[in-house]
């Protein structure tokens, strides 16, 4: 799908490159792409014609990722929810829907913690608060077809080229060995109505997903059967439609509560 318009927006000194979708009318809807060397917006490719019939999809690039730049030092979570911040206020242009997918999703997580003011209501998607959160096989190191996947990948987009690559490998790696840090009193600040989502055969610990979902205040909660981390590629169709229907409607009323009813 091509968008309305893309262009690049500085964000605290990163030259952020961005596209939109839509109508440039409708709500916003930021969504922020999974993490790693090698991975952009193009990972929401197969949901974006669905999103972009019923918000103003804008799809920023996160510093060294996709289209936009390294930029010097560290790479870390926070830094990119601060940049996530800035693109809220600056091209989204105030309060948005924010879905975060994978590394996204923690992004996502910690800019709702720090400005709930900014987002509307929050998707995260086969994200932890946590790096303990992932399964082992997740973070083991990439065998050599993975790692020759993901260098081209980044080198068709970064305007670093793709000698950089090892570079932002490890800064990433770095950050996922030591991020993110949050704990389940974290989350009870967390006052925004969140949908946690994943699939069934995620990368994501059961007991850490579920401590997730107890931990937010006002979360709902998705597993998509017959999926694994690549969830929103494998079936776009009805992970389109669980997001979409979270974000424009109000929750039911449930007629045997008991997490809820707690509350």
């Amino acid at each position: 799908m091509q968008p309305s318009k893309d262009g690049y927006v500085d964000l605290n000194g990163v030259r952020t490159w961005y596209a939109e979708y839509g109508d440039a009318s409708a709500d916003p809807l930021v969504l922020l792409h999974p993490g790693g060397g090698g991975t952009d917006s193009r990972a929401f490719g197969p949901t974006l014609e669905g999103f972009a019939a019923r918000f103003r999809v804008l799809t920023p690039e996160r510093r060294a990722h996709g289209r936009t730049p390294d930029h010097p030092g560290p790479i870390s979570y926070d830094l990119m929810a601060q940049d996530t911040v800035a693109f809220l206020e600056t091209v989204a242009g105030g309060p948005a829907f924010l879905a975060g997918y994978s590394d996204g999703a923690v992004v996502a997580l910690l800019t709702a913690r720090s400005r709930p003011d900014l987002v509307r209501r929050l998707v995260l998607v086969s994200g932890v608060f946590h790096r303990d959160g992932w399964r082992k096989e997740a973070v083991a190191p990439l065998d050599s077809d993975a790692r020759a996947f993901f260098a081209r990948a980044y080198a068709e987009l970064s305007p670093d080229g793709a000698e950089h690559f090892g570079v932002v490998e490890d800064k990433l790696n770095r950050m996922h060995a030591e991020e993110p840090t949050l704990s389940t009193a974290d989350l009870a600040a967390v006052s925004t109505r969140t949908l946690v989502m994943c699939g069934d055969d995620d990368e994501i610990g059961w007991e850490h997903l579920t401590a997730l979902y107890e931990s937010l205040p006002d979360a709902e909660l998705a597993v998509v059967p017959g999926t694994s981390h690549g969830l929103m590629v494998e079936k776009p169709g009805l992970c389109g439609e669980l997001i979409t229907t979270f974000l424009t409607t109000d929750p039911v009323p449930t007629v045997a509560p008991i997490r809820r009813a707690r509350h």
